[in-house]
């Protein structure tokens, strides 16, 4: 039977998966050492998995097989031959929203828990509804393009003449389900970049002025540079990680969109870097801090299950020490923007009140970004003046 087929494949999945890579990585890896998979056998793989790991620690004590068929069934809007098998009398109900099939499944299951899904909401920061951001892990999270409001129209014309479905978000940014094959779709001559909704928000923090010198100081590829560019094409920049092969990717994306005039340095923040950056005063800093992601598992979900719960403390240890060391460089009456895509009150609001309590920082402004609320990922950004 073909669900015995598609079992056996999720089965051998499950075991090949160590969590050592992010799955999004492993699955094309697994697909191309098999490939007699077709199109349709990878595409329900992807499906089973994905929607597996989306139930984080709840149905420990069912076997793999009865808890993948109520993933399916609580992640999915579309039959599956799965849910048909273990959950034949819920089969009419697949269509219902989230919380409906929740409260199905909870009928039919009493010990579930919402709560599960997101095994560690004791550490969310506590602007966070609760309820909602567990249910948002069920659904996979939109991919969202930035561009020019010129470049954006073009795009909308595109994917209105395909007949393919996208959202609209202000003037510059289109959000698209997540299997969308944009690079397909979109002409190479059309210029965007791919930027998750929230990570766009952030740059309402950020006001650069004309010639100023900021400093984004964990710019990995740099995404939060992109957005200082965009509001103020005058500024100069100093851009740094502690991996040069970030560094490269900058430098490749920063010449895709034709920035030119920036420094670029691989620097590890939790050194003294005094005697590289002892005349760098700057008009603001960007922090986007490593933190633990948390915001990101909707993505993710594989780390539901994967993260251990003590590295939250080692994050907030890596922040303090981080934050702390670049203050020093930031201009009396500048900003120092703070940002995080995590949703714990320990990389967040405990972070902010550490760098108040601790060093000449006044908090003007912190937000928490509901990304769940636009299948999208949640962020944490918070402005500090210099005094």
């Amino acid at each position: 039977m073909k669900v015995e087929h598609q079992i056996r494949t999720f089965e051998s999945i499950l075991k090949a998966y160590k969590h050592d890579m992010p799955l999004h990585r492993f699955l094309p890896n697994y697909y191309k050492q098999h490939k007699k998979m077709g199109s349709s056998d990878r595409r329900w793989a992807s499906r089973y998995v994905y929607s597996y790991f989306r139930l984080g620690t709840s149905f420990q004590s069912l076997d793999h097989v009865e808890k993948l068929g109520i993933a399916d069934f609580l992640c999915n809007e579309t039959d599956s031959l799965i849910v048909a098998k273990v959950l034949p009398e819920l089969t009419a109900q697949q269509s219902l929203s989230k919380i409906e099939k929740v409260n199905l499944i909870k009928a039919k299951y009493p010990d579930f828990e919402l709560s599960q899904l997101f095994p560690l909401s004791g550490y969310l920061s506590p602007g966070i509804d609760q309820q909602e951001f567990q249910l948002s892990h069920l659904t996979q999270p939109d991919v969202f393009i930035a561009s020019t409001e010129k470049n954006s129209s073009e795009i909308e014309e595109i994917f209105i003449d395909l007949g393919i479905h996208y959202r609209r978000i202000g003037k510059t940014t289109l959000a698209f389900p997540n299997s969308t094959k944009l690079e397909m779709l979109i002409p190479k001559n059309i210029a965007y970049r791919i930027q998750d909704l929230s990570s766009q928000t952030t740059a309402d923090f950020m006001d650069p002025k004309p010639f100023e010198y900021w400093w984004d100081c964990c710019a990995a590829s740099g995404g939060k540079s992109l957005l200082l560019h965009q509001k103020e094409p005058k500024i100069q920049l100093l851009v740094s990680d502690n991996r040069e092969s970030m560094i490269n990717n900058l430098n490749s994306r920063f010449a895709e969109f034709g920035i030119k005039k920036y420094q670029a340095k691989v620097l590890d923040l939790l050194l003294n870097n005094d005697q590289i950056l002892h005349n760098y005063v700057f008009d603001g800093i960007v922090l986007d801090i490593p933190c633990t992601g948390s915001g990101t598992w909707g993505r993710t979900p594989e780390m539901l299950t994967s993260f251990e719960e003590r590295k939250i403390e080692q994050f907030n240890q890596l922040q303090k020490s981080i934050s702390g060391n670049v203050v020093k460089y930031l201009k009396i009456g500048k900003p120092l923007i703070y940002i995080t895509c995590s949703v714990f009150k320990k990389e967040n609001e405990d972070i902010i009140q550490y760098l108040v309590e601790n060093f000449p920082l006044k908090l003007e402004q912190m937000q928490t970004i509901k990304g769940y609320t636009e299948k999208a990922d949640s962020m944490f950004v918070a402005r500090l003046i210099k005094q």
